[in-house]
């Protein structure tokens, strides 16, 4: 019936050990970039001694001891680096999240890259279940230290501190860090409230029990406990991957960008102070990074256009030895990290020369159902976990009722061939089959007897450009 393109249930993922995991925040990251695009607020808002000296005394720092950091890149440009990890402590105000027996851990960890003429700004995302060879630490402030091993990115941050994060961050990108910015729970709703909420469009109802979440489909303003929700959410919305809620957590991102940077902010005094005293109290910061730095900052940004700002995710593939697991695709992240690090080819200019073969509609809109037309067992799941990697949303995972299926075909109606040049280009071999019995935008691919896999994968096509903040999480290409 209908080709195959009908609504399906999306594919579980691995249940991860039952070890307070589940309760993960993935959320905070989203508003540590606040705290920093909220100095770009300050040049024009913090003119008043009273006000930037209690702007000023909100932040609370931590300092980041150089000694501990071992040998570290060198600084080869003036772009600024800035850390962002969200802290998923329970403690004080954040312990209705859950109890957790000690730490706390860092289940988001953003590079931000600010370019040195201050015109354009990258956010790299680091899936939190990377494998990745971590450095050692040592032990300090009544943290046990982390031994060199291969083991999950965020254990740096539970075992030693910003310190040692920062340290795993710097050895595994070679990309030379300036300051770093932590935030919370709380503080995630009280810059979502400051500013009136945070338009999303929702694409069907959720309901979801371990996010403590019920919303509707459709455009609506998300404020505080329900905007912590919606980006925690993970089961009820596409295909239950960490990799989907990062997706939507970066348009979200992006909607809040939006908001933060608009007239109806920056030219409403009171607005505008109380979103920034909710965005400095909830920020921990080193030392060096004050509030005159980000004034300082702000003041030579000031003609940052939102279409600057640009969310990209580390690529990445799922562990072949680790199920629910994840490790980066290389040569694509190392030729990433070496762009940032020597600040090549992200000028606005180069941005459009290596992204300009980009397909209009954003891979994360597309929903694909994988049809394994083969005798081979297990491919369907290969081949889903490879799109997924790409930043498709694959929604069912299944046989096709023909086998073997002659030729590799991707099975589109009318409402969905604006998305299958995408996905065509990314094949080595492929056909097109129009489907008529239906109006649903989702692909199809079955896989044929004649599939030979995918193309590589280039940095320079897929990783660079991500989705920049004046994406709309409602608008249709």
């Amino acid at each position: 019936m209908n080709g195959g393109l009908v609504d399906t249930r999306p594919v579980q993922p691995v249940d991860e050990p039952a070890t307070g995991r589940k309760k993960r925040w993935w959320a905070a990251w989203l508003w540590c970039l606040v705290a920093a695009v909220a100095g770009i607020a300050v040049a024009a808002s913090a003119t008043l001694v009273g006000a930037y000296t209690k702007l000023s005394g909100n932040i609370k720092h931590v300092t980041v001891d150089a000694g501990d950091l071992g040998a570290r890149p060198a600084k080869v440009s003036k772009a600024l680096n800035i850390l962002i990890v969200g802290s998923d402590t329970r403690a004080g105000a954040n312990i209705k999240y859950g109890h957790r027996e000690y730490g706390e851990r860092t289940d988001t960890i953003i590079l931000a890259h600010i370019s040195p003429n201050r015109g354009n700004a990258l956010l790299i995302s680091f899936p939190r279940d990377s494998l990745v060879q971590l450095p050692a630490c040592r032990a300090k402030n009544g943290l046990p230290g982390q031994r060199a091993h291969v083991g999950m990115i965020n254990e740096s941050f539970n075992f030693g501190g910003i310190t040692c994060t920062y340290k795993t961050i710097e050895t595994l990108t070679g990309i030379r860090i300036d300051h770093f910015v932590k935030v919370d729970f709380t503080g995630f709703k009280s810059m979502v409230n400051a500013l009136g909420g945070v338009e999303v469009c929702i694409p069907k109802p959720i309901n979801d029990t371990k996010a403590l979440l019920r919303l509707p489909a459709g455009r609506q303003t998300l404020k505080g406990e329900q905007a912590l929700g919606y980006v925690r959410v993970r089961y009820a919305l596409g295909d239950g991957s960490d990799i989907g809620r990062i997706q939507r957590q970066q348009m979200f991102l992006a909607s809040m960008i939006k908001k933060a940077m608009s007239g109806a902010t920056l030219s409403d005094p009171a607005k505008l102070f109380d979103f920034l005293d909710a965005a400095t109290k909830s920020v921990t910061t080193d030392p060096q990074l004050t509030l005159g730095v980000m004034k300082d900052l702000a003041t030579s940004a000031q003609g940052l256009a939102a279409g600057n700002i640009r969310f990209v995710t580390t690529p990445w593939r799922y562990s072949l030895t680790q199920p629910g697991r994840v490790e980066w695709v290389q040569p694509q992240a190392k030729q990433l990290f070496n762009l940032v690090a020597t600040d090549t080819k992200l000028n606005s200019s180069n941005l459009k020369a290596t992204t300009g073969r980009e397909a209009k509609v954003p891979k994360s809109k597309i929903e694909i159902s994988v049809q394994n037309g083969t005798t081979r067992a297990g491919l369907g799941s290969q081949v889903a976990a490879a799109l997924e990697e790409r930043g498709y949303s694959v929604v069912k995972v299944g046989d096709a009722k023909v086998k073997p299926y002659p030729k590799t075909t991707i099975r589109y109606s009318a409402n969905g061939q604006s998305r299958v040049p995408t996905l065509a280009g990314d094949l080595l071999t492929s056909r097109n089959a129009l489907v008529t019995d239906t109006a649903t935008t989702r692909l199809v691919l079955v896989i044929g007897a004649d599939w030979k896999g995918l193309k590589p994968m280039q940095v320079s096509e897929t990783d660079i450009k991500g989705i920049d903040a004046t994406q709309d999480s409602c608008s249709a290409p």
